[in-house]
């Protein structure tokens, strides 16, 4: 009996160990049994606690009464599926008629305490199916990816959500984003994930470093255009507006509206081409936008406006031609100037890691999620790539990148080189490097190194 004790207490702090240093692997081995019986148990009465529970019909009730019965009780949602997961439990439920996805959603917190779970989201997946998603431990705290993604073109992982889901940068869902971030609040991080993310696919990549290219000078094998300053920055913009007219004039000539035309064949964006006509997609990638929005003299203050034009043009017009952009920024208010409320209107998704003020967070979330407002200011300065991401459709989540270092980040980069199209449009702003067969040039345009 006493070999017994000794080996139970071994045990249990053999567990609690597991929990505390590797709560991942305490959840796979030990945590998902426990909260699935915890769960299945506690359910009735969790539910009758937190108000999820409707009266049984009145049929019931009278028969329990003519039968000389016991009436009968209250009724929860019922369990359509419990399915456990490497981060937590997914328990999806059928509701009961007079309930609504919002009791669930407002209940989250106390659902959190009476199941003993980290963390829960609700979310509904059609009328009366609600989808409860619980997490065992802060899955945020050390980002692991799972190895499976969701593989598809212009969509790329780029971070995971604190309910254990992939956040997902999806181009052709939202076309142009903002990100927003503090120094040292991890968005160069986050921008890494993305470059790496879009460095296998079959995709144009453009770059706007005005701080002298430091961030997106060492991934530039990538990149079919590379600007450092805001003079070239200018003509880079202008010559994607070149591009995208040019785009728009294929897709004209590929439409032929016609009445035996089926509705499927007529083009009105470069996915609806034929495969051997449709133009490569175009990632526009800003760091630093407030650089771009500067000016100190009147030559400055017209560089500036016309930039500003050709980014809202861009972002009004771009999506049809495979044009996307990605804005980021430590600050991004109207004090910018004009035009940068009607660019960031354009701007559907937004991204934001610690700001230095609530200013910038509304700008950010005040006109799509004002409760993610909130969220964004509340951010730990200690906790770098912890962010809010939203969109327009008001919904919002946290989310935090894993850790990718510079050197990883240039190794995807130059291991996908070769995937890097020639533009005709943005030849003379091709980054060239040390090392590769042409004479190495600055960043700047091609012919400026001339003179």
């Amino acid at each position: 009996m006493t070999g017994f004790a000794v080996a139970l207490v071994l045990v249990v702090a053999a567990v609690g160990l597991l929990r505390w240093r590797r709560p991942a692997w305490y959840w796979l081995t030990f945590g998902v049994t426990l909260a699935v019986v915890r769960v299945l148990v506690r359910y009735g009465s969790v539910m009758d606690a937190c108000g999820l529970t409707v009266p049984p019909p009145r049929w019931r009730l009278a028969l329990a009464r003519v039968a000389n019965r016991p009436l009968p009780e209250s009724r929860p949602p019922r369990i359509l599926r419990l399915r456990p997961t490497r981060t937590g439990l997914v328990l999806r439920l059928k509701l009961r008629p007079g309930q609504d996805a919002f009791d669930v959603a407002a209940a989250s917190d106390r659902l959190r305490h009476s199941f003993s779970m980290y963390g829960v989201t609700s979310r509904e997946l059609r009328s009366g199916v609600v989808e409860v998603r619980m997490t065992g431990y802060d899955v945020l705290k050390r980002v692991q990816m799972p190895t499976e993604k969701e593989t598809r073109s212009m969509r790329v992982p780029v971070a995971l959500r604190q309910d254990g889901s992939v956040h997902y940068r999806d181009y052709r869902a939202i076309p142009h984003a903002l990100t927003l971030g503090a120094t040292e609040s991890g968005k160069s991080v986050y921008q890494r994930n993305l470059v790496a993310g879009l460095a296998p696919m079959d995709v144009a990549l453009v770059g706007i470093d005005c701080k002298q290219g430091v961030e997106l000078f060492p991934l530039a094998r990538r990149f079919s255009a590379l600007a450092d300053d805001p003079d070239t920055a200018a003509e880079v913009l202008d010559a994607l507006v070149e591009r995208m007219k040019r785009i728009y004039q294929v897709i004209r000539a590929q439409q032929r509206i016609t009445a035996d035309v089926p509705d499927a064949e007529i083009a009105a964006d470069i996915w609806d081409l034929p495969d051997h006509l449709r133009p490569v997609p175009v990632v526009v990638l800003v760091d630093e936008v407030a650089e771009l929005a500067l000016y100190a003299n009147k030559e400055e203050e017209k560089r500036r406006d016309r930039i500003i034009t050709d980014l809202v043009r861009l972002a009004q017009l771009g999506r049809a031609a495979g044009i996307y952009l990605e804005i980021c920024g430590q600050r991004f208010g109207s004090e910018l100037g004009k035009g940068i409320t009607m660019l960031r209107a354009q701007l559907t998704g937004r991204t934001a890691h610690r700001v230095n003020d609530e200013t910038s967070a509304t700008m950010a979330f005040g006109d799509i999620a004002p409760d993610a407002v909130l969220a964004a200011i509340q951010i730990p300065a200690e906790t770098r790539g912890l962010a809010i991401a939203g969109d327009a459709s008001g919904g919002w989540h946290r989310i935090r990148a894993p850790h990718t270092s510079l050197r990883q980040a240039v190794n995807i980069c130059n291991r996908h080189a070769d995937r890097t199209p020639e533009l005709p449009e943005l030849a003379p702003f091709r980054p060239r490097l040390p090392g590769s067969d042409a004479m190495p040039v600055p960043l700047a345009k091609a012919s400026s190194a001339t003179t």
